[in-house]
């Protein structure tokens, strides 16, 4: 295990994410009435892939990330933290009306799990997809989803989402801890919004874009024209950083400025923490990286210790 908290380890392994459900989209409709609702695009979804998305309200706020995939002709799944399913799988079913498409709740059906690491590449085989949202089916009729990679020492770590029968065997692989995974989802730079951020962030202040989360020519959707805006129009004016911290932290906790006690310059939005030491995501006022020092919870509180994410985000963030 490495050392070094500003980078993750290198085990691999595999992780059962109960923490994580699954919604069914079934009907000749499922993939059309999905494409209207969310921030990609789901009508030109192809068996080889999968999506990374939004749920936005008409503000353009995130309810909530998710990550969905056909698992049949007429099927799309997606999952998401369990926390938010319940919520989204009401409000999404109050806009089917008259679309040939019935949503319900797959938790019970299938079991999500986290795969890291050569070794799990090596496990899956041939059903390893090459690139980041690739989709492939196991020998056993798993889907497995390639997730953004993370950060070794000894560079980019693979990573996977897997899903299969409820009853399906584990896969034969070590046990991933929780804590490592989690370390390991921080420092890929995804933040999935989870109960304490819903409606907190429009998509781009998550990078959801940078992450071929929001397709930018598709069609309508609750939002829509607010992302638009947000994207082309210069009003942008947070992004998600990474950053470490001696000691604890908490989703949704606030982020204060050096210079600007008063009011709040962040929050943040994913958190995992090892041995005494936090890794987190934080949106943050893009004004607030020119000066100053960034603290959890007050002006005085602990510091904040900028990190490289593993993507860029462009030098003219308001653009």
């Amino acid at each position: 295990m490495s050392t070094s908290n500003s980078t993750i380890t290198t085990i691999s392994g595999a992780l059962r994410l109960s923490d994580w459900g699954l919604i069914r989209a079934e009907g000749p409709e499922a993939a059309k009435f999905l494409h209207g609702q969310l921030t990609q695009d789901f009508e030109l979804l192809g068996p080889g892939e999968a999506r990374l998305a939004g749920f936005c309200t008409a503000k353009g706020r995130l309810l909530a990330t998710l990550i969905g995939w056909k698992s049949g002709a007429e099927t799309v799944d997606l999952a998401l933290p369990l926390e938010l399913l319940p919520a989204i799988l009401k409000r999404l079913s109050m806009f089917v009306l008259r679309a040939k498409c019935k949503l319900r709740d797959a938790t019970a059906e299938q079991s999500l799990w986290g795969l890291s690491g050569t070794a799990a590449q090596a496990w899956l085989a041939e059903a390893a997809p090459a690139q980041r949202w690739g989709r492939q089916l196991s020998s056993s009729g798993a889907s497995v989803v390639r997730l953004p990679d993370a950060t070794s020492e000894a560079g980019p770590l693979p990573r996977f989402l897997l899903a299969q029968a409820a009853e399906a065997a584990a896969p034969a692989l070590p046990e991933l801890p929780a804590a490592d995974w989690q370390w390991q989802e921080v420092q890929a730079g995804l933040a999935w919004v989870r109960a304490a951020t819903s409606e907190a962030f429009v998509p781009q202040m998550l990078n959801l874009e940078l992450l071929e989360g929001v397709n930018f020519k598709k069609g309508c959707y609750p939002g829509q024209e607010i992302v638009a805006r947000s994207q082309y129009r210069g009003t942008l004016k947070r992004r998600t950083h990474l950053f470490e911290l001696a000691g604890s932290a908490q989703i949704g906790q606030e982020i204060f400025h050096s210079e600007d006690p008063e009011q709040p310059a962040g929050l943040v939005a994913a958190v995992a923490q090892r041995e005494g030491q936090s890794l987190l995501l934080a949106e943050v006022k893009i004004a607030a990286l020119e000066s100053g020092s960034l603290h959890l919870g007050a002006a005085d509180g602990p510091a904040l210790a900028a990190r490289a994410l593993p993507y860029a985000i462009p030098l003219n963030s308001e653009v």
